[in-house]
């Protein structure tokens, strides 16, 4: 009832300020000068490439640096030119050649380079860094030997700048779609010459990317960092597109209360919103329809589960658990935004062939909980849920706690904690269950499926299984597509079947979008190309 209210409070609160407004509005004035207000949900972790690993992060990056390739404005799955003019294969897709532009400079004017990419790629793959995401670029030849300490010398990585505008790469396999991968930050080149100016090449705690000091290639530079207020940035003078840049700038805000967000879009105080509150879906339908996207979205809602936990380090428990959740039930009466129900990690995509291995079952759930030794819930140990301290995930969380505690007759607590200190605490491994959520780096299976690899950065549930990885060497080594799925549904369903995660919904996008802001499409992976973004009313200065 009192979300209810809030959400008719935001409403009517729109409607007065539409009949009292008699000034330029934030949103009137940031169109004016060309800056976009963007909803950013959270303070982010970092900017440094190598230390991030969230859609936040992402979402700041993107406007920041520039890959070899680039997204497409509107087409999902289609590379366009970065640093990169243009990239060749070899016959097999086994080793690529990237010609770099001579025009591609870093923000203090200095050029990137064959050797900034080259540094990148050492840099994350230097196992003392801890990078999360090292893994995405295990696909290069001696990456993962590298990155796990089997060698010291970083010639056996076989990426090689044969001089300055030249970069080759020699994979361990056939990769089709390496262009998409370059898109993502892991591939990203860094400023070899600011950051070891600040700090040596495997020091995590490098203040090359902080305000004073960070050095950037993309259409923006930093310029100005207020905790816990906004990240804005500005256009970066030195860019080779920088004629096509259709922005002065954008401000990041981090929002964390998505009926405050909304009530400050309603307000003419955002461009965009990181989301949209359920109770405000039906509103914006009716009442918005200009405004308001729900887009299909590649990504999972999960909860990872900490498998050498008591209680959970059964897999009868982790499938009982996962079985006793009535998601669509979840869906209708808390999300309200189009989502499915996941019966597994992978969303169906293309022909792909997503296994089914997870359906609401009570009855079924008791059953694996009595045999696990709990009948009834009957001497379970005390678990927790760690969530972020968002509205909708405290809601989902408790959504979860009441359906454990009906269909198995346990009681599980809820930590809520802000971002940052979620990340922290999950990374470290320190909780029995963690919602968390995973949207897609690019469009192939193996986005999903690569970071369950024993001490992969972004597996943090103790379980691995040298059967599940051979599939994916497996899979990394067929060149046929169609036979390639058919491997890795096979080491997804080995992955499922002893359940370290427990598949929630598939995503959808329900967000908000002024009238002013033109080039912004609909994208499964919401990569958008900031530097295609333009606003109303406004020539760029």
């Amino acid at each position: 009832m009192l979300l209810k209210l809030e959400a008719s409070l935001i409403v009517a609160s729109f409607a007065i300020v539409l009949a009292g407004c008699s000034v330029k509005s934030q949103v009137e004035q940031a169109t004016e000068d060309g800056i976009l207000l963007f909803g950013n949900s959270s303070e982010p972790k970092g900017l440094d490439p190598h230390q991030v690993s969230g859609v936040l992060e992402s979402n700041i990056i993107r406007g920041l640096f520039e890959g070899l390739c680039v997204e497409h404005q509107k087409e999902d799955g289609v590379a366009t030119e970065g640093v990169a003019k243009t990239w060749t294969p070899n016959d097999d897709f086994t080793e690529w050649t990237f010609d770099l532009r001579d025009d591609a400079k870093w923000s203090d004017g200095e050029p990137v380079t064959a050797e900034d990419f080259l540094f990148a790629f050492q840099r994350i793959l230097t196992p003392e860094l801890a990078s999360d995401y090292s893994f995405m670029l295990y696909y290069i030849e001696g990456a993962e030997a590298f990155h796990k300490g089997e060698t010291s010398d970083f010639s056996t990585v076989k990426a090689t700048a044969p001089d300055p505008h030249t970069l080759k790469v020699k994979l361990r396999g056939p990769l089709p779609f390496l262009p998409e991968l370059t898109k993502h930050y892991t591939w990203f080149p860094v400023p070899k010459h600011t950051v070891l100016k600040h700090g040596a090449i495997d020091d995590p705690f490098n203040p090359w990317a902080s305000e004073e000091n960070i050095v950037s290639n993309g259409a923006f530079k930093l310029k100005t960092w207020r905790f816990n207020d906004h990240i804005e940035v500005e256009r970066n003078p030195y860019y080779w597109d920088k004629a096509n840049v259709g922005l002065n700038g954008i401000r990041y805000l981090p929002v964390k209360n998505l009926y405050t967000e909304a009530r400050m879009f309603f307000n003419h105080q955002l461009h965009i919103t990181y989301t949209l509150p359920p109770e405000l879906i039906e509103v914006a339908k009716k009442e918005y329809p200009d405004n308001y996207r729900n887009e299909l979205y590649l990504g999972t809602r999960f909860m990872r589960v900490n498998i050498d936990r008591p209680g959970v380090n059964d897999v009868k428990v982790r499938q009982a658990l996962s079985i006793a959740l009535d998601t669509q039930t979840l869906i209708d009466s808390v999300l309200q935004g189009g989502q499915k129900p996941a019966y597994s990690i992978v969303p169906p995509n293309g022909s792909y062939r997503t296994p089914k291995m997870v359906e609401y079952s009570p009855e079924k759930a008791k059953q694996l909980l009595a045999e696990a030794g709990y009948p009834e819930g009957e001497g379970f140990p005390e678990l927790n849920l760690l969530t972020t301290d968002q509205e909708t995930a405290k809601r989902m969380a408790e959504a979860y706690q009441a359906m454990w505690k009906e269909v198995l007759g346990i009681t599980v607590g809820i930590r809520q904690m802000e971002w940052t200190s979620y990340l922290t605490t999950m990374f470290a491994e320190d909780y029995d269950i963690a919602a968390s959520g995973w949207i897609g780096d690019y469009l192939d299976p193996t986005t999903f499926l690569d970071m369950w690899v024993k001490d992969g950065g972004n597996n943090n549930t103790n379980w691995s299984s040298e059967e599940y990885e051979a599939l994916l060497h497996k899979a990394e080594n067929t060149a046929d597509r169609d036979e390639r799925y058919r491997v890795l549904e096979q080491a997804e369903q080995l992955m499922m079947s002893e359940r370290p995660i427990l598949p929630v919904y598939w995503y959808t996008r329900n967000y908000l979008v002024n009238d002013d802001v033109e080039g912004w499409y609909p994208l499964l992976l919401d990569n958008h190309p900031f530097k295609s973004v333009r606003l109303k009313k406004h020539s760029t200065k």
